[in-house]
């Protein structure tokens, strides 16, 4: 899954808000890299950031979702609020990613009004607060417990878990021990063994273990995203696309031999 931030401030410091043409570019970038999905996000989740008001959102989403729908590759956009779920879905994604875990029955009736694929992500608290003091019993109990709840909705308003993919959301609401816990467990956060997709690119845990700033984090994150597809991540939402697909394709050659 390749990212494409329609942000003026992510945290990876590749936003390319208000800038149609770059962002259009950026996704054929990632898509030209081999990206099997492109992900729009067009509402920044950083630590600290404040909301965004759905009609900002609309306007820096719609230009680009509206070019990158021609391309035949499947498109998730990244939102929790129905009105833009909705816009999204008439405009051509056929994935939502909702950080906030489908938590409204407002976004839950969006989404089941159509086949959409949709992501689940745990967050503890909201973006502007998540990291002021994150604390669990268990995380890994509690973030598969929401995730599990999660699915249950989803299948009280009649969408199959078919449809479900899971995230744990590594850094939403989590410290470093948080995050490490959870990717030593990261078998065991999936329930009714539905797929997880992880998110840990350029991510600050990985700038808390290695020193290195956002931008010289590329190592780190191959890294991250070798070890989640050895423990079975089945989507990788990554910057860095066709070093990512490298690494993989080392590993796949070693575990199954040459083609």
């Amino acid at each position: 899954m390749g990212i494409v931030n329609l942000t003026p401030d992510s945290f990876s410091g590749d936003g390319l808000a208000g800038d149609v043409d770059r962002a259009i570019e950026r996704a054929r970038q990632q898509f030209e890299a081999g990206s099997d999905i492109l992900d729009l996000g067009a509402e920044s989740s950083r630590p600290g950031a404040t909301p965004t008001p759905e009609k900002e959102e609309l306007r820096r989403l719609l230009p680009v979702l509206k070019e990158i729908s021609t391309w035949g590759i499947p498109i998730s956009v990244d939102t929790y609020k129905p009105v833009v779920m909705r816009a999204a879905l008439a405009g051509g994604a056929t994935m939502i990613n909702d950080i906030t875990g489908m938590r409204s029955p407002e976004a839950l009736r969006a989404v089941a009004e159509t086949d959409c694929a949709i992501c689940v992500m745990h967050m503890q608290g909201s973006p502007g607060s998540m990291q002021q003091a994150p604390n669990y019993d268990d995380v890994v109990f509690q973030v598969r417990e929401f995730l599990s709840l999660a699915v249950d909705r989803c299948r009280q308003i009649g969408i199959d878990e078919s449809r479900v993919v899971l995230d744990p959301g590594f850094g939403f609401g989590k410290t470093l021990d948080h995050n490490l816990a959870l990717f030593r467990a990261l078998t065991a956060v999936s329930c009714y063994e539905l797929p997880l997709l992880v998110g840990l690119s350029r991510k600050s845990m990985l700038g808390m273990i290695t020193g290195r700033p956002v931008e010289r984090r590329q190592a780190a994150s191959l890294a991250a995203n070798l070890v989640a597809a050895q423990k079975g991540a089945k989507i990788l939402r990554v910057h860095d696309v066709a070093a990512t697909k490298d690494v993989l394709a080392v590993w796949k050659a070693i575990e199954e031999g040459a083609k």
